[in-house]
């Protein structure tokens, strides 16, 4: 049995933590209430900038009630999706004073930044050796959790519950079930401490693998509802772009960062500069993937697989490359977390007819998971 002091300490603890986060409800509420923007949509008198800090501080409190998930076992990322669409969701209740944080630029623009920094966090998690020892099953996951959610989407969601619209509707919707969210996936990986496992490896390599697979059926869909045809020739292009780009990335990546790793620490051999350099990588594939038509997420993920410790051992200090960036995730990450949440609108779901639909989309996107992960399991038996 518990002693009297362990109950009495257990109950006290408990309710500091229920009056911490009653706290921060009540100075966010008051942060907000006190310096929300006017309704005519005018900024206070120190301008702009003292808003967005505002909008800042209110997203970095509220990310910290994922700490309650936590409690149940759950990955931090879940509290703060929930979080966020708690807050996006205060107009259903007349409270509408943060409402500015979705439709402000600046806040989209370190969202956008925060997912970019997390899978190259992931990326300098992962190792490429593992990656490359589940490839066939990560493609063959790719491939089935793109048809799969196709074909229902296109010919068993559209029709049955969307009867009416046309066959060019029906298209777009299946390419939209295709698309898969690597950053909430890497990060539930990641709050679980499982990132190592080969299942881990086998989902980011699958979600790498779906983003060009993506575009590849964007670019047939609309090939067909415009011209009425397909070109082979542009498929070839957008497929040998995305394929150039992540094996060139990687394969000259590992030529080229050692080489760079000793250039620039002739210029400063501190952590400072190591943290530039490798974050500066990080940024630059990220833009080169996007130029090609693939997520930016996609080149931070490879930028961080091609970057190995070994490659600044002509740089001063214990710390490595992720403990340098850890500091601009936790910054950055919850923000992108938060944002996502607060996009989702309840109010649309109380329509019957969207709801239905809606849950009808999301056992689509169930099944092709579950199918996708059924068949890397069993080519297990024969590769």
């Amino acid at each position: 049995m518990k002693s009297l002091d362990s109950i009495t300490q257990s109950k006290v603890g408990s309710r500091s933590l229920v009056l911490f986060y009653l706290g921060i409800i009540l100075v966010v509420l008051a942060m907000a209430a006190a310096f929300s923007l006017p309704e005519d949509g005018s900024t206070p008198a120190h301008g702009a900038s003292a808003v967005i800090f505002l909008w800042i501080a209110i997203l970095l409190l509220v990310a910290k009630f994922s700490s309650l998930v936590e409690r149940f076992g759950q990955p931090a990322v879940l509290g703060e999706l929930l979080a966020g669409v708690v807050l996006g969701n205060l107009g259903m209740l007349g409270l509408h004073m943060f409402e500015p944080i979705m439709h402000d630029p600046i806040i989209a623009f370190l969202a956008e930044l925060g997912v970019v920094i997390l899978l190259f966090q992931i990326g300098l998690e992962s190792n490429i050796k593992k990656l490359g020892a589940v490839g066939v099953r990560a493609f063959l996951v790719a491939c089935v959790g793109v048809v799969v959610p196709f074909v229902l989407g296109t010919y068993v969601v559209g029709p049955w519950l969307m009867p009416g619209l046309s066959s060019s509707a029906y298209l777009f919707l299946g390419a939209a079930l295709t698309a898969t969210s690597v950053g909430i996936t890497a990060r539930v990986f990641q709050d679980l401490k499982k990132l190592d496992l080969p299942e881990a490896q086998i989902v980011l390599g699958a979600a790498v693998i779906d983003d060009v697979l993506g575009l590849i059926i964007l670019a047939v869909v609309s090939a067909i509802v415009t011209v009425g045809a397909i070109s082979v020739g542009a498929i070839s292009i957008i497929t040998g772009k995305a394929v150039l780009f992540l094996v060139g990335s990687i394969v000259l990546g590992q030529i080229i960062a050692p080489r760079l790793g000793q250039l620039f620490s002739r210029i400063h051999s501190g952590s400072g500069m190591k943290f530039t350099l490798a974050i500066s990588f990080g940024l630059i594939l990220a833009w080169i993937a996007s130029l090609i038509g693939l997520a930016p997420i996609v080149g931070a993920f490879a930028a961080g697989l091609v970057l190995d410790p070994v490659h600044f051992r002509f740089f001063k200090g214990e710390r490595n490359i992720e403990s340098l960036i850890e500091p601009l995730g936790y910054f950055l990450v919850p923000i992108f977390f938060i944002v996502t949440g607060m996009g989702v609108k309840l109010e649309t779901l109380m329509n019957g007819p969207v709801l239905l639909v809606a849950l009808g989309i999301t056992v689509v996107a169930f099944a092709g998971k579950i199918v996708a992960g059924a068949v890397a399991g069993d080519v297990r038996k024969w590769l």
